[in-house]
């Protein structure tokens, strides 16, 4: 018959591993932060600085070719500009096609998009990190028919101080910034009401 198992033996055993389990998911956490904070290095918050601060920084002047075409903008393949829609309230929406969080946020940006278009409201799309194939598969699939630009060199990106997908901006009819989203939106009363409020400043 074996020896019964020393009772501060045993203790001490558990204890050890729950130290190591525990330093363990110190170690990855610091490591994800670090990670999160490389591909974020050099990543400006001036946008969001300003909004917080209560002002409304400029939009930057993007220039990037028509994925799908819409009101104010030139036939699929030109390039348009951020500031042709200078007048109109923007709803700017950077997205992928391999985002999955832009699956399902994209039939709220279409019904914002139906539901607003005719007061001079644009919903643009920006689509970055992506083929253009599996961008128009992406459109086409979920029915999309607010405006697109591509773009396939990070600069609506990096001008927009963005630091994934998806984001959104609301950009009022003076070409600023009045609002940033940074993740899904996951229903149209999240900007409906900011999108009225830049409306009513006419």
């Amino acid at each position: 018959m074996p020896p019964s198992a020393d009772p501060e033996e045993v203790g001490g055993d558990r204890r050890r591993l729950i130290g190591l389990i525990v330093g363990a998911v110190v170690a990855a956490l610091i490591v994800a932060l670090l990670v999160v904070g490389l591909v974020n290095r050099g990543t400006s918050t001036a946008i969001d600085d300003a909004l917080e601060a209560g002002s409304r920084p400029p939009a930057p002047a993007l220039t990037l070719p028509v994925l799908v075409s819409g009101p104010g903008l030139p036939p699929v393949g030109e390039d348009a500009s951020l500031s042709d829609l200078k007048g109109k309230v923007v709803v700017l929406n950077l997205w992928a096609s391999w985002c999955e969080p832009c699956k399902e946020e994209s039939p709220v940006l279409e019904q914002l998009w139906r539901a607003n278009r005719e007061k001079g409201v644009v919903v643009l799309g920006v689509d970055i990190q992506d083929l253009s194939s599996d961008a128009r598969a992406f459109i086409e699939e979920y029915g999309l028919t607010y405006p697109s630009l591509r773009d396939g060199s990070d600069d609506a990106k990096s001008a927009l101080e963005a630091t994934g997908v998806p984001e959104t901006y609301i950009i009022d009819q003076k070409g600023r910034i009045a609002l940033h989203i940074a993740g899904p939106v996951t229903s149209p009363a999240q900007l409906q009401g900011p999108i009225d409020q830049v409306l009513a400043e006419k």
